[in-house]
């Protein structure tokens, strides 16, 4: 085998030994003399390897040209358009492609265009050249050549709709069935580049393979509030994008999201509250022993946050979480049954474990009240019934408006404390005395004793971390001292 056959043999590109041989012998007149035959093919062959991508996610923007092979997924409608000083309308048509690596769209222009519509077919593998560009929708590839390939394989699920576990970046047109698991209340404004305003939400679906957040623009935002968690609904033409490392689901102009009559169950993986380690992520489950008011802060670019403290059990123990940011006005009270996930797992109070709960973290309570009785909570907020167990009592709220701790029959820890909850002869008014740890300064003072959080009525300048003991009238989950010790 000579020179040339050998370097032709080697190139991975759809061109005949005749053309290759035809192309050496132009590159040798341009050069002058100044290449032989053997030098001018390995030039060739560096020509046609150039911007060959092993699979569809090397394809980026910014490459002048980028060659792949792609199955067709789906064929978009024919779309005309007015160019500017033609009266000639102009043509596209959108293609799915997509390999074992990913999914790319392909614009066929014009007269390709024609050809797409009526010739291409779903499951066709395409050999592909064009020039890759940042899309609406992610990369997408302007095409300048395509042909089927017979010949080539390509392993691809083309079933209409796609677990959660089975998305890959760069992937679009996706079709998911899920679980609603959280849902942002809050639609978040910004301006554009081109000075329009745009609108952002977010909520969480779940199938029986998995979790993705999903991102709802401008109109799509209109969605957050049609839906609660619990739901089952279907995601249609939704688009993967990649977010610090985590695949997030797309909802643009085109996609949207409907509720529907088939169940679909996210079951969680969830860490024993036993067994969580620090600078983990983990998912938790249990019931909300107690739940202390919402608190705000000046941050250190003198804007405000907030974070509220609860506090959750499940059968092996009991850990304090930090709802930060959005997270603290979610609604959630003692007796609540609540599935936490992504949640980090920290350093705390006393050396004690708590979980951190950010913008990458879902609530969903699971079973509002988690109570055998009727009781709901009232419009006026002073009372909830927030039982855990079939002997536990509804809660009162004092002045404060807030509820107190309940029972955990329900989840077995026979050791675990039933805090006395207001009404009667459950201990609203009665004198009481309690010793724990300050969690919050202020106005109310919230003290923390390892088992239960209670908020204390009193003038006392009490420090974070000091451990003070009060005697006073108790009223749901507040107590009014007449008298506190302090450790100082």
């Amino acid at each position: 085998m000579g020179a040339i056959e050998e370097i032709y043999a080697d190139i991975d590109a759809d061109v005949s030994e005749a053309e290759f041989r035809e192309a050496v012998e132009r590159k040798v007149e341009q050069m002058g003399g100044l290449a032989d035959e053997e030098t001018a093919a390995m030039l060739i062959a560096h020509e046609l390897n150039e911007g060959e991508v092993e699979g569809i996610a090397d394809v980026e923007p910014g490459m002048e040209e980028a060659k792949f092979l792609g199955k067709v997924v789906s064929v978009g409608e024919l779309r005309e358009f007015e160019r500017d000083g033609d009266d000639e309308p102009g043509r596209v048509v959108n293609v799915e492609l997509a390999d074992e690596s990913g999914s790319i769209r392909a614009a066929f222009w014009d007269d390709m265009a024609r050809s797409a519509t009526g010739e291409l077919e779903v499951g066709q593998v395409l050999r592909v050249k064009g020039r890759p560009k940042e899309g609406y929708n992610g990369v997408e590839v302007s095409v300048d050549e395509a042909e089927p390939d017979p010949d080539a394989e390509i392993e691809v699920d083309l079933s209409e709709e796609s677990a959660i576990e089975d998305l890959s970046m760069g992937q679009s047109d996706v079709t998911v069935r899920g679980q609603v698991l959280d849902t942002d209340d809050r639609v978040r404004t910004f301006d554009r580049d081109d000075g329009s305003e745009g609108r952002v939400a977010n909520l969480v679906l779940g199938d029986g393979t998995g979790r993705i957040r999903v991102t709802l623009w401008d109109d799509r935002t209109e969605l957050i509030d049609a839906f609660d968690p619990g739901e089952s609904v279907e995601l249609v033409d939704g688009y993967v994008r990649e977010r610090d490392g985590d695949l997030e689901l797309h909802v643009g102009d085109r996609g949207t999201i409907e509720a529907i009559e088939e169940e679909v169950t996210y079951v969680p993986e969830s860490t024993d509250i036993a067994d969580v380690e620090i600078d983990r992520t983990v998912d938790i489950a249990g019931v909300v022993r107690s739940a202390d008011p919402k608190r705000t802060f000046d941050r250190d670019d003198g804007s405000e946050g907030q974070v509220r403290n609860v506090r959750v059990q499940d059968d092996t123990g009991d850990i304090r979480v930090a709802l930060w940011g959005d997270m603290a006005d979610r609604e959630v009270a003692p007796g609540d049954e609540v599935q936490l996930t992504d949640v980090e797992i920290q350093d705390g109070w006393q050396d004690e474990l708590e979980a951190s709960a950010n913008w990458r973290s879902t609530l969903t309570v699971l079973n509002e009240g988690m109570s055998a009785s009727s009781g709901t909570a009232e419009e006026d907020g002073t009372a909830r019934t927030t039982t855990a167990g079939d002997d536990a009592e509804s809660t009162g709220a004092g002045d404060s408006g807030e509820v107190g701790t309940v029972g955990l029959d329900a989840f077995g820890s026979g050791d675990a404390p039933t805090a006395s909850t207001g009404g009667g002869e459950n201990g609203d008014g009665r004198d009481v005395e309690f010793t724990g740890v300050v969690v919050q300064e202020g106005d109310p003072v919230v003290l923390d004793d390892g088992e239960e959080t209670v908020s204390v009525a009193t003038g006392a300048d009490l420090e974070l971390g000091e451990e003070v003991t009060v005697r006073g009238r108790r009223e749901g989950n507040r107590v009014y001292a007449d008298e506190v010790a302090g450790s100082r």
